[in-house]
């Protein structure tokens, strides 16, 4: 903390590998910091590093930092602006190491942390003994570690901290209990911490990014990374450098509040189980929030374990087709693909597609514009080859206006994704500190009993439903939107509401944010768990339940089964959700006479 002030600001450079080198360069010379934080780890993001190593042992991190830092890895020590990555990825020791040969290259001489002791690899095969169910061919298998490790690797003093795989808060979180001095048993401020951490560790997402009324955010192209000013009772500022684009307000926050998360009473986190529903935001100035009253409590005695594994291949093909009927044509193209590749397999002695699907994205009827997408997943290589070679043939054999090829398809591994908990006394996080000691790290606090099957964090492990609904496709009830009263009147529901989705998985979850508070009620009544089942019933196969969030006028819907196995596993468009909300937004909703318009 800078002397003569009682706030620590921290800056979320990344929000995953492939994020802009805009974040580093623009908070550290605009953002009056003291930490830089970096999130680059995904589930996928996991086994493409493994994948990496395997072929080189020395990578297996995140190369997009070492390049970032070349940048701003001077100006940061020159400003005591310390620096906390996920980068490590699987590989933690090598990416500290190609950190300091380019330090060494600049001249600079950093204290470098590595935190180690995510990786489960060795334990899988007493973990299979023991009766979990694992896959053939593990890729990769790590622990979302918490914040525990960064804080004792801050406390030695280290002006870099390097970890695997950790909580994507964490990185925030770690450095707030350093600079504050946070027990590990102060859940409220721990909870108050991993908020700050959740709502930077999206990079851009926290500052306008993806916002629903998207036309209000000013100079895309000039976005403001977000910055998080917090304070030793847990209450923090969110807000952006000066004169950068981007958007912060109170809507803004909130839907990146419920992004990605289950129940939000139960938030868990390996640190800390998470309160957020009486957490408020409130305008604090231009392009500044307010953000207060989380809660916490102590966490479960497990870590959740991500793995990936290799299932068979994959391959994505596209097509444009122009003209009349253009989404008739499209979509018979891709099932003249398919009928054509059948019978090419039936004469290789193949099998038949593991699985397909086809999206017709743009004009579905008259005159217009329309792609083609067409995934398919197969056991063998060599089958994916002859798709991929019988896509083009479609541009001089079927429907005239087809074009807009852009290349033979890639054929690529599916990579899939599970998870499962470990006590975490199977672990032994430690920081290997800058003086060439290594440190063990004690586990977070846990709770006496035995954990439920569903514990962990995020969507995947949420609490108990407080309203639920299962259902089978074929069998929801109707939207009820029927005006109940004279002059009552239908709109959509991005009148009344703003909305954000994420994933976790195979799970879907949509934050309705109510745009004025009197429409929550309407919202609560209209938007119940059957009614959003039925409105996406053509994307959600499993159960949809609701939790509220009263302190920001908001309900979180989760959706299980709606990604078609979610990530590299789905076959759709969007494998992420990130179009859930949008969906969502278009229901029609039922208002009364003299209801105006929320939208400005």
């Amino acid at each position: 903390m800078r002397a003569g002030r009682n706030h620590v600001r921290i800056g979320g450079a990344a929000g995953f590998w492939g994020d802009s080198a805009l974040g580093p360069r623009q908070l550290l010379d605009g953002g009056d910091l003291d930490y830089l934080v970096f999130d680059y780890l995904a589930e996928l993001t996991m086994s493409l590093l493994a994948a990496a190593r395997r072929k080189q042992p020395g990578l297996g991190y995140a190369t997009d930092f070492i390049d970032v830092m070349r940048d701003v890895l001077g100006d940061a020590l020159a400003r005591r602006v310390r620096i906390v990555a996920n980068a490590g990825g699987i590989n933690p020791q090598g990416c500290a190491a190609a950190l300091l040969a380019l330090a060494a290259e600049q001249g600079l001489e950093p204290r470098i942390a590595v935190v180690e002791g995510d990786d489960v690899s060795a334990l899988l095969p007493a973990l299979h003994a023991e009766g979990i169910e694992l896959p053939a061919t593990v890729l990769s298998a790590n622990a979302y570690l918490g914040a525990l490790p960064i804080k004792a690797a801050l406390d030695a003093r280290a002006d870099v901290v390097i970890t695997g795989r950790c909580v994507d808060s964490a990185v925030t979180l770690g450095a707030l209990m350093h600079e504050f001095g946070w027990a590990p048993d102060d859940y409220d401020r721990l909870a108050a911490g991993s908020l700050a951490g959740h709502l930077i560790e999206c990079g851009c997402q926290g500052s306008g990014g993806l916002f629903t009324d998207w036309e209000q955010v000013p100079d895309w192209a000039n976005s403001g990374y977000p910055v998080v000013e917090c304070r030793a009772d847990g209450s923090f500022v969110l807000g952006k450098p000066e004169g950068t684009g981007g958007l912060v307000t109170p809507a803004v926050a909130a839907e990146q509040l419920l992004y990605e998360i289950g129940d939000p009473s139960r938030y868990l986190l390996p640190d800390v189980v998470c309160d957020f529903t009486a957490v408020t935001l409130q305008a604090e100035g231009p392009q500044r929030v307010l953000v207060q009253g989380a809660r916490g409590q102590a966490p479960t005695p497990t870590y959740k374990v991500s793995a990936t594994y290799a299932d068979g291949f994959r391959s994505a093909a596209q097509l444009t087709v122009v003209g009349h009927e253009a989404g008739r044509k499209a979509r018979r193209s891709a099932e003249a693909i398919l009928a054509r590749t059948r019978a090419m397999f039936a004469r290789a002695g193949l099998g038949d597609y593991s699985a397909t699907h086809i999206d017709v994205l743009g004009a579905k009827e008259g005159f217009g514009q329309a792609v083609m997408w067409l995934a398919v997943a197969h056991p063998q290589r060599a089958a994916l080859e002859i798709f991929a070679r019988e896509i083009a043939p479609a541009g001089t054999s079927w429907g005239p206006g087809t074009t807009g090829f852009g290349g033979r398809p890639a054929v690529s591994p599916a990579i899939k994704q599970f998870s499962f908990l470990l006590d975490k006394t199977r672990l032994a996080p430690t920081v290997h500190l800058p003086d060439g000691t290594a440190q063990p790290v004690p586990h977070p606090g846990v709770i006496t009993g035995t954990p439920s099957p569903q514990e962990g964090h995020g969507l995947e492990h949420s609490g108990p439903a407080r309203q639920s609904s299962c259902h089978t496709l074929g069998s929801h009830p109707k939207c009820d939107t029927s005006p109940t009263g004279e002059g009552w009147r239908v709109v959509p529901l991005i009148e009344l509401a703003w909305a954000r989705s994420g994933d976790k998985g195979d799970t879907s979850n949509i934050g309705v944010i109510a745009r004025h508070p009197d429409d929550l009620p309407l919202l609560r009544e209209q938007l119940t768990p059957d009614a959003v089942a039925a409105y996406l019933a053509d994307k959600v196969r499993g159960a949809v339940t609701r939790y509220e969030l009263p302190g920001i006028h908001a309900l979180n819907f989760v959706c299980e089964q709606a990604l078609g196995g979610g990530g590299m596993a789905s076959l759709r468009h969007d494998p992420l959700g990130k179009g859930m909300a949008q969906w969502l937004l278009a229901m029609p909703v039922a208002v009364p006479p003299n209801f105006t318009s929320r939208r400005t």
